[in-house]
C-alpha cells in the first residue's frame, strides 16, 4: 500500500512539475503543445515499461510459489505414507502380542 501511494505521489509530482514548467516557459503555443505531447508520450512509455516489469516479476513469483507448494505437498504426501505404513506395522505387532 505504501509503495502504491509513493509511486502515485512521484508520478503525480512529475506530471504537475512538467506541465507547470512547460506552461511557464517562454515558448509559442504550438511549441508548448508539442512539448506536452512529447512528455505525455514519454510518461506513457515509462508506465508501460514499469507495468511490464511488474507483470514479469509477479509471474516469476507465482511460478516460484507454485513449485515450492508442489514440493511441500509432495513431501507431506511422502511423510503421510510413511506414517500410515508405521501405523500398519504397529497394528500387526499388536495383533500378534494380543
Amino acid at each position: 500500500m505504501k509503495n502504491n501511494n509513493l509511486a502515485s505521489g512521484i508520478l503525480g509530482g512529475l506530471a504537475i512539475g512538467t506541465v507547470l514548467g512547460i506552461l511557464f516557459a517562454p515558448a509559442k503555443g504550438c511549441e508548448t503543445r508539442k512539448k506536452i505531447t512529447d512528455k505525455s508520450s514519454d510518461v506513457a512509455n515509462s508506465l508501460k515499461d514499469s507495468s511490464g516489469k511488474w507483470t514479469e516479476k509477479i509471474a516469476q513469483t507465482i511460478n516460484h510459489l507454485k513449485k515450492d507448494s508442489e514440493q511441500l505437498l509432495g513431501n507431506a504426501s511422502d511423510i503421510l505414507k510413511e506414517e500410515i505404513a508405521n501405523t500398519d506395522n504397529l497394528k500387526s505387532i499388536n495383533k500378534h502380542t494380543i
